[in-house]
C-alpha cells in the first residue's frame, strides 16, 4: 500500500506562503558581494593606521592580555593561538600560527614583531616546528604598537561571540604599514607593500607634520625607497619615485654578487639576495641552467649559508669563463634579478580599501596620532581631575579629622557613614567614598603637606594637559617627540642600497647607433621615428610616397630630423615642457600609425604637443629658447633653466588666455627673427628687441596680428644669405631672400611674405634655408609624403604665389608640415 501524505502541523502551516522566490543571479551577486567585503575589510587587508590585518592584529593583542611582554618569560605557541582562537578569531589554527610564525621571521619581516624561540622556518622555505615546541613572545618594537591601549586611545568591538572586546585597530607609535609592509589577496585586488628603515620612515614622518605642502622629490631624500630585510639592491629612482607618487609600480630588485679573484681563478659570491625569493629554489634553479648549458662557465655551485639566514652562494668558474658575462647571465635567467610590484592598497578608516600614494599612507598616520594622543590625553586629564577631587576631599577631611574619624566610628553601617559625610562636610560621592575607603589608621596618619603637594603636582598637570589639548602645535610636536623616541631606541642601518639608474648593463645609448631619423606626431598625439633612410628622394612636382598610416580623423601635425642620441624636447600648447631622449621614443615603419605620445608625456585634457626641438649638448651655456606663441607673443630664456625635467613636466611660458605655445628654437640671443602668418605676413625683428626672461614669464608681443590671422611659423636668421622657404596649403611653395623683408621693430604688422588667394590656400609652413644642399620633406594631412631637393624649389619675390611643389593622390588632401635637413645622399629604390 503506497504511503499516505503526512497532515501539516500547525507550526508548518504559519510558514507556508512566506517563501520568498528571489532570481539566483541576483542572490550570488548579493552573496558573493557580502563574502567579498568580508574577505577586504576582515582577513586580507591591512589598516592604514597600524598596518596590521586583523589576524596580526589579534594575534598581538592576545600576547598583551596574556603579558607576553618583551621582558616575560617565553610562552608556548600553541597556547597562544588557543588564546587566539578561542577569544578573537574564529578560523584555523594553522593560520593564526603561520601569522604568529611570521612575525617571527626576520627575513620575512624588517622588524619582526614577535620573538620567537625554536625553529620559525627559514629562507629555503623550510616549515616553522608544529606549536607545541616552538616559543614566543612580543618584541620591544611590538610593545609600541600598543603602548597607551588601556587609556581609551582606539575603539574596541564585541568579538565573534560578544564575550570580549577587542580593538578595531592598535595605537601604533610608528608607521607600521611601511615599515614591515605588507602582503594580503582579497576577492578583486590585492595589496602588496615594500618594507622601509623605520628611521627614514620616521624621518619622512616628520617631514609631513612640519611640512604640509611637502612634495614626493622632497620625502625621497630622507625616505629613498624601500628597506628590504634581506638587503639587496633596487634600482632606478624613477620607478620608486612613480610607486611612492601613484601607490603602484614596478622596482627591479638584484641580488649582491661579488666577483672575488683567487689562485684556482675567479668565483662569484652571492652574499643576498632579492626579497620573498626561496634561497633554496635559487640554487637549484641556478643549477638546472648550468645542467642545461644555458649558463656557461661555472664548474662548481655551493650553498655555505649559515643557519642564521646569512647568505653566501659560491660559484667557481671555469678558467676559461667571463666572470662579467656568467653574472649578467645568473641576474638575467634567474631570481638573482626580480621585480617588486608595489600596489599600495590598505583599508582607510578602517572600511574603505584605497590605492595611497607613500604621501597618502604618511598623512592617513599623522591624522591617527593626532586622534590618539588627543584622547589619550583627555583620559589623562579626566583622570588627573579625578583624582584631584579626591585630594579636595581628603583636604576637608584633614581639617576635621576627628570629628570625621569619631562619625566613622560611631556610624552603625557604612552606609550610614557615607551619608552623614555627605551631609556634615559637603562632599561628593567619589569623595565620600575615596575617605570610607581608606583604612581608619590611614586616615589619621594624613599629612597635609602630601596631599597638598599632590594637589599642586594634579593642578600643575591638569593646565599642561588643557594647554596641549587647545593647541594642535603642540599635540604635533608631542607627535615628533615620541617618533624621535622610537628612531632613537630601535633604528637601525640601511640594508638595501639603492641604485638611481636603471639596470642596464650597457645603457641604451651605448647599444643604438647613432643614426638620423625622422619624427612623426599627428594631430591625434600619435608618435614616431623612423630612419631617414626610409624616405627616397623625389623631384619637385612628385607624389611622393605613403609616410605613415592615419585613423581617417587624425593628420600629421608636426614633423623633426634628428640623430638618436639626441634629447628631443616636447613643448606643449599649454606651455608645458617633456623631455625624452629621441631612441626612447617608439620606432616603427614608414606606414605605420605610431605609439600615443601620452606614452611619454604626460599631457592633460586638450593638451597637444606643438613643439619638437632637439638638443645635442645638454645645457648649453650661452644658449636661449626663443618661443612664439599662435597669438604673436615671443618670449628668450636661457637653456640653463630648463635642465631639471621632471616626469610630469614643467612650465615652459605663461600664457595668455586662449593662447597657445607652438615655436620654440635655440639661440645666441643675439640673433634675428621671422615670424610668418596664415594669411601671409611676415615681420622680421632683431632678438635683442626681446629681453631675456624667466622660465614662467608669458613674453612680449612679437607681432601684431589683423583679425581672425594667427601666427603659421617662426624661425631664426642665421645669415644675410638665409631664404624664406614658404609652402601653402594646395601645395605651392618658394623660396625668397631674406633681405626682401626688412628689419623691424618687434610688434609691427609686418610684410606679405606669400599672396594668399583661395586656389592656393593659406600658408601652412614656412623655414629659413642657407644654400640649397639640403632636401625638403612634406607631409599632406592624409599622410603622404615626399622629399625633394631645395634647389628644385624655385626663388620668387615677397608679394607672389610660388610653383606647385606636391600634388595629391586624394582628393581634397592638403599639406600639414614641412621640414628641411642637410643630408644630400640620395637615396634609391
Amino acid at each position: 500500500m503506497a504511503d499516505q501524505p503526512k497532515p501539516v502541523t500547525p507550526s508548518q502551516s504559519q510558514n507556508i506562503g512566506r517563501v520568498e522566490t528571489r532570481n539566483i543571479v541576483d542572490e550570488m551577486s548579493s552573496a558573493y558581494l557580502d563574502y567579498a567585503m568580508s574577505v577586504i575589510v576582515a582577513r586580507a587587508l591591512p589598516d592604514v593606521r597600524d598596518g596590521l590585518k586583523p589576524v596580526h592584529r589579534r594575534v598581538l593583542f592576545a600576547m598583551h592580555q596574556m603579558g607576553l611582554r618583551s621582558r616575560s618569560q617565553y610562552t608556548k605557541s600553541a597556547k597562544i593561538v588557543g588564546e587566539v582562537l578561542g577569544k578573537y578569531h574564529p578560523h584555523g589554527d594553522q593560520a593564526a600560527y603561520d601569522t604568529l610564525a611570521r612575525m617571527a621571521q626576520d627575513f620575512a619581516m624588517r622588524y619582526p614583531l614577535v620573538d620567537g624561540q625554536g625553529n620559525f622556518g627559514s629562507m629555503d622555505g623550510d616549515a616553522p616546528a608544529a606549536m607545541r615546541y616552538t616559543e614566543a613572545r612580543m618584541t620591544k618594537l611590538a610593545e609600541e604598537l600598543l603602548t597607551d591601549i588601556e587609556k581609551e586611545t582606539v575603539n574596541f568591538s564585541p568579538n565573534y561571540d560578544n564575550k570580549e572586546l577587542e580593538p578595531q585597530y592598535l595605537p601604533a607609535s610608528y608607521p607600521q604599514l611601511l615599515c614591515n609592509g605588507a602582503l594580503g589577496i582579497a576577492v578583486g585586488m590585492a595589496t602588496n607593500i615594500p618594507p622601509h628603515n623605520l628611521r627614514e620612515v620616521i624621518a619622512a614622518t616628520k617631514l609631513v607634520i612640519t611640512n604640509p605642502d611637502v612634495t614626493i622629490d622632497e620625502l625621497m631624500e630622507v625616505l629613498p625607497g624601500p628597506d628590504l630585510p634581506t638587503g639587496a639592491v633596487m634600482y632606478n629612482r624613477a620607478d620608486i619615485h612613480q610607486a611612492y607618487s601613484t601607490g603602484k609600480g614596478r622596482i627591479v630588485m638584484r641580488a649582491v654578487a661579488e666577483i672575488q679573484e683567487r689562485k684556482s681563478g675567479h668565483q662569484i659570491v652571492v652574499s643576498t639576495i632579492p626579497y620573498q625569493v626561496n634561497k633554496a629554489d635559487l640554487v637549484t634553479k641556478i643549477a638546472e641552467l648550468v645542467k642545461a648549458k644555458r649558463i656557461d662557465g661555472i664548474s662548481d655551485l655551493r650553498d655555505e649559508s649559515d643557519r642564521t639566514d646569512k647568505v653566501r652562494i659560491v660559484l667557481e668558474l671555469k678558467a676559461n669563463s667571463y666572470p662579467r658575462k656568467v653574472l649578467n647571465q645568473l641576474y638575467e635567467l634567474t631570481p638573482m634579478q626580480t621585480a617588486f610590484h608595489v600596489n599600495m592598497i590598505a583599508l582607510v578608516d578602517g572600511i574603505q580599501p584605497r590605492l595611497l600614494s607613500v604621501r597618502d599612507v604618511l598623512d592617513e598616520f599623522v591624522k591617527h596620532r593626532i586622534v590618539v594622543v588627543r584622547r589619550r590625553t583627555e583620559f589623562e586629564l579626566t583622570k588627573a581631575e579625578h583624582r584631584l577631587h579626591i585630594l579636595l576631599g581628603l583636604k576637608i577631611a584633614l581639617d576635621a579629622i576627628d570629628q570625621i574619624i569619631s562619625l566613622i566610628r560611631s556610624s552603625a553601617t557604612k552606609e550610614a557613614a557615607y551619608a552623614a559625610l555627605i551631609e556634615q562636610f559637603h562632599l561628593s560621592s567619589e569623595q565620600a567614598n575615596a575617605i570610607l575607603e581608606m583604612r581608619l589608621s590611614a586616615l589619621a596618619g594624613l599629612e597635609r603637606k602630601k596631599v597638598d603637594d599632590e594637589m599642586a603636582e594634579k593642578q600643575a598637570l591638569i593646565e599642561t594637559l588643557k594647554t596641549l589639548l587647545s593647541s594642535d602645535v603642540k599635540i604635533r610636536s608631542v607627535i615628533i617627540t615620541e617618533l624621535d623616541a622610537i628612531a632613537t631606541n630601535y633604528g637601525d642601518d640601511r640594508r638595501t642600497k639603492i641604485i638611481p639608474s636603471a639596470v642596464s648593463e650597457f645603457s641604451a645609448k651605448d647599444l643604438i647607433p647613432n643614426e638620423q631619423v625622422v619624427i612623426t606626431l599627428t594631430t591625434g598625439n600619435y608618435i614616431k621615428r623612423v630612419s631617414l633612410d626610409a624616405y627616397k628622394t623625389q623631384q619637385r612636382g612628385g607624389k611622393g610616397i605613403v609616410g605613415l598610416t592615419t585613423k581617417e580623423e587624425d593628420t600629421v601635425s608636426d614633423l623633426a630630423v634628428a640623430n638618436t642620441h639626441d634629447d628631443i624636447l616636447f613643448f606643449t600648447s599649454r606651455g608645458r615642457l617633456f623631455r625624452s631622449k629621441v631612441y626612447e621614443l617608439p620606432s616603427a615603419s614608414r606606414q605605420a600609425k605610431g605609439t600615443p605620445i601620452v606614452n611619454i608625456a604626460q599631457l592633460g585634457p586638450e593638451e597637444t604637443v606643438t613643439a619638437m626641438i632637439t638638443l645635442t649638448d645638454g645645457a648649453q651655456p650661452g644658449k636661449f629658447f626663443f618661443m612664439g606663441t599662435r597669438g604673436g607673443s615671443v618670449k628668450k630664456t636661457e637653456i640653463s633653466k630648463y635642465q631639471h625635467i621632471r616626469a610630469s613636466g614643467i612650465i615652459a611660458m605663461g600664457l595668455h588666455p586662449g593662447d597657445a605655445l607652438q615655436w620654440v628654437r635655440t639661440t645666441t640671443g643675439q640673433q634675428q627673427i621671422v615670424m610668418v602668418t596664415r594669411r601671409g605676413q611676415a615681420i622680421h625683428f632683431a632678438e635683442s628687441d626681446v629681453r631675456p626672461m624667466g622660465r614662467s614669464a608669458a613674453g612680449v608681443r612679437g607681432i601684431r596680428l589683423r583679425s581672425g590671422d594667427e601666427v603659421i611659423a617662426l624661425d631664426v636668421v642665421s645669415s644675410e644669405d638665409n631664404e624664406l622657404l614658404v609652402v601653402l596649403k594646395r601645395g605651392l611653395g618658394k623660396r625668397t631672400k631674406i633681405g626682401l623683408f626688412g628689419l623691424q621693430r618687434r610688434g609691427g604688422s609686418g610684410l606679405r611674405a606669400a599672396k594668399v588667394t583661395t586656389r592656393t590656400g593659406e600658408v601652412v609652413g614656412a623655414q629659413l634655408i642657407l644654400g640649397t644642399e639640403g632636401d625638403v620633406v612634406m607631409i599632406s594631412e592624409q599622410g603622404q609624403t615626399i622629399r625633394m631637393p631645395l634647389r628644385s624649389v624655385k626663388r620668387l619675390g615677397r608679394d607672389t604665389q610660388g610653383v606647385t611643389l606636391m600634388r595629391f593622390r586624394e582628393s581634397g588632401d592638403s599639406v600639414a608640415s614641412l621640414t628641411v635637413f642637410r643630408q644630400t645622399d640620395d637615396v634609391t629604390n
